[in-house]
């Protein structure tokens, strides 16, 4: 096997491991289940990330690839036909997103400067309206609540009508829907470096990807460092939104039961670690 010290692959791997393992064992799971999951990824990706499109993929083919015994990529097959997390349907987080979405950019339910409009529980025009037209079967006090507990949107004290306060919905802690946007958010970086590594042999055009680094900042520079970024990614944010909402077909009518469909999006993340001291003596030139 190769040393993994050597192997940049390896290397890259490791770093990507090793904070997902501080969240795995925060939530007890241990490595004999994370173990599962890796087994049943690996034989998702090799039957269907792998086929050469002109006949089904094989067992025995998938086994090869992936060093599992036939027997073992039958089992892990036999569960993913039965319940395959990478095509969940919508989670709950992504139901109240939309909520948000719709009461943003759907004039409906917009005041006359183009704003999200204060709404009424119920009635025409109302929130009622909006969680039906855009979050499927959640009720409208359950969509209410949770936008409530997070702050998205609020009762209006003198009127009792609803206003929408932020114009993202991001719930907290290591709650269910949380861990469904961490699955989202790392797969679709993964999938984005993933392409970029092939493109050029591919033919394909790159994705854009850049981050912005730096490794020498003083501690008193971060917590301004923090509001600015994230001021300026938010309202980055708002103007792709801007821009790219008003496209989304969902509740509009006209989604064509052909239409070709392809979900986009940039994602903004904020890092920051400690630099540890160098306490090995050598001296960097």
């Amino acid at each position: 096997m190769t040393d993994a010290n050597a192997n940049p692959l390896h290397k890259a791997l490791f770093r990507i491991l090793r904070p997902l393992a501080r969240l795995l064992l925060r939530n007890g799971v241990p490595f004999g289940e994370f173990s599962e999951l890796v087994k049943r990824a690996y034989v998702e990706a090799a039957l269907e990330d792998f086929s050469d499109g002109r006949r089904k993929p094989t067992d025995s083919r998938a086994a090869v690839m992936t060093g599992l015994t036939r027997k073992e990529v039958k089992r892990q097959r036999e569960i993913l036909a039965g319940q395959n997390p990478a095509r969940e349907s919508r989670s709950n987080a992504n139901r109240a997103s939309r909520v948000v979405s719709g009461w943003v950019h759907d004039p409906a339910y917009q005041a006359d400067d183009k704003q999200p409009a204060m709404l009424d529980f119920e009635g025409a025009g109302s929130f009622t309206e909006l969680v039906r037209k855009y979050s499927g079967d959640m009720t409208p006090r359950a969509v209410l609540d949770e936008l409530m507990r997070v702050g998205v949107a609020v009762v209006e004290p003198d009127s009792g009508r609803l206003q929408l306060k932020q114009r993202a919905y991001v719930p907290a802690g290591d709650s269910e829907d949380m861990l469904q946007i961490f699955g989202e958010d790392v797969s679709d970086l993964v999938a984005t470096i993933d392409h970029n590594l092939i493109s050029r042999s591919a033919g394909k055009p790159p994705l854009f990807q850049r981050t912005l680094t730096y490794d020498n900042i003083p501690a008193d520079v971060i917590e301004r460092w923090r509001e600015i970024s994230a001021e300026r990614s938010q309202a980055l944010l708002e103007q792709l939104d801007d821009w790219l909402g008003p496209h989304d077909r969902q509740g509009s009518g006209s989604q064509g039961e052909g239409a070709r469909k392809v979900r986009t999006g940039v994602g903004i993340f904020y890092f920051e670690e400690p630099i540890q001291p160098d306490t090995s003596g050598d001296k960097r030139s």
